[in-house]
């Protein structure tokens, strides 16, 4: 009787597997942070990596708070198409450096100390969504899909009066306000990075301490409840800190609204729905794209066009794509 031949292992079988997709994204992010921070040197790296490490801390910083937000809120809210840049974040900075412009000359954007004008935009976002969170959370018949449906109409209501604004500055003020109003990967602020960095840890010890009702949190509040989450009050400590990451990505690098939606759908696609995986993944995708695509545009296109163009770009296409989708099911 002949033996069946042993079947022969699949060379890439291991692809297969969430957590090894997951190394292998991991690895990328730091093979793109070490060769941004090390390539095409004509100097000494004594003397270009002082220059080069405060861009790439600001990119990775950008990068794990939009990644981070993006994949806790689309948890909360129950929904892979709404960012918490759709929901009117964006618009809200917009608003805020329209307002200034206005009220106070486009001289106040830059004669104001960076750390006072970082904290003041993040302390005015994120009161204005914390008590737009309070107010939908605590009250009767109050629930996610308002918060959705008021998110997208105060979002509408601020590109509205950003844009009553602008209309009214001079053509020297609205110059110097456009330049305020497209994400800046390419200048940092470099003097924001250790205050942004403080609030980005402070975020990840809040959520490193309920980091385990994630997964029941995705699984609807009903059930949710049904398994001994006080759904309430952790849906509210995640959205504080959705809005405070959100807040400080903002402020230090301006409006970026498809990015995390890009990063955090190519997570779900490459290793599934457990956030043990999807966070780190989606993170580590976003370094990727900023850190990696910020060096192609340095250092083989000479800045031939802006990163955030190309992001919002490729995020627009995944964004129609996932509305046709979820159309057509």
């Amino acid at each position: 009787m002949l033996l069946a031949d042993p079947p022969r292992p699949r060379p890439l079988a291991a692809l297969r597997h969430p957590k090894v997709r997951l190394a292998i994204v991991l690895a990328a992010a730091l093979v793109a942070i070490v060769v941004f921070l090390t390539a095409g040197s004509p100097a000494p790296l004594s003397l270009v990596l002082p220059l080069r490490l405060p861009k790439v801390a600001a990119l990775v910083l950008v990068a794990v708070a939009i990644a981070v937000s993006t994949v806790l809120f689309q948890t909360v809210v129950g929904n892979r198409i709404l960012t918490p840049s759709l929901m009117g974040f964006d618009s809200l900075y917009v608003l805020i450096q329209s307002g200034t412009v206005f009220f106070f000359g486009a001289s106040a954007l830059h004669l104001a100390q960076a750390q006072v004008k970082w904290a003041l935009e993040v302390a005015v976002m994120v009161l204005a969504v914390t008590a737009l969170y309070r107010w939908l959370f605590f009250g009767r018949r109050r629930d996610l899909h308002l918060l959705v449906l008021v998110g997208i109409v105060l979002g509408t209501l601020f590109r509205s009066l950003s844009s009553f604004l602008q209309r009214m500055l001079d053509p020297t003020a609205f110059a110097t306000l456009q330049d305020e109003l497209f994400a800046s990967f390419n200048v940092v602020d470099t003097s924001l990075l250790g205050i942004s960095a403080v609030a980005i840890a402070g975020c990840f010890a809040a959520l490193a301490r309920i980091r385990r009702t994630f997964d029941v949190l995705a699984l609807g509040q009903d059930i949710a409840i049904g398994l001994g989450i006080d759904h309430r009050r952790v849906v509210m400590r995640i959205l504080v800190v959705v809005a405070v990451l959100t807040a400080v990505s903002t402020a230090l690098v301006g409006p970026v609204a498809f990015f995390g939606l890009l990063v955090a759908n190519l997570a779900y696609l490459l290793v599934g729905d457990r956030h043990a995986l999807s966070v780190p993944t989606a993170a580590g995708l976003a370094v990727v794209a900023l850190v990696g695509g910020q060096f192609l545009l340095e250092r083989v296109f000479a800045f031939g066009t802006g990163l955030s163009i190309i992001i919002e770009f490729l995020g627009g296409i995944v964004f129609i794509a996932l509305l046709i989708s979820r159309g057509a099911r």
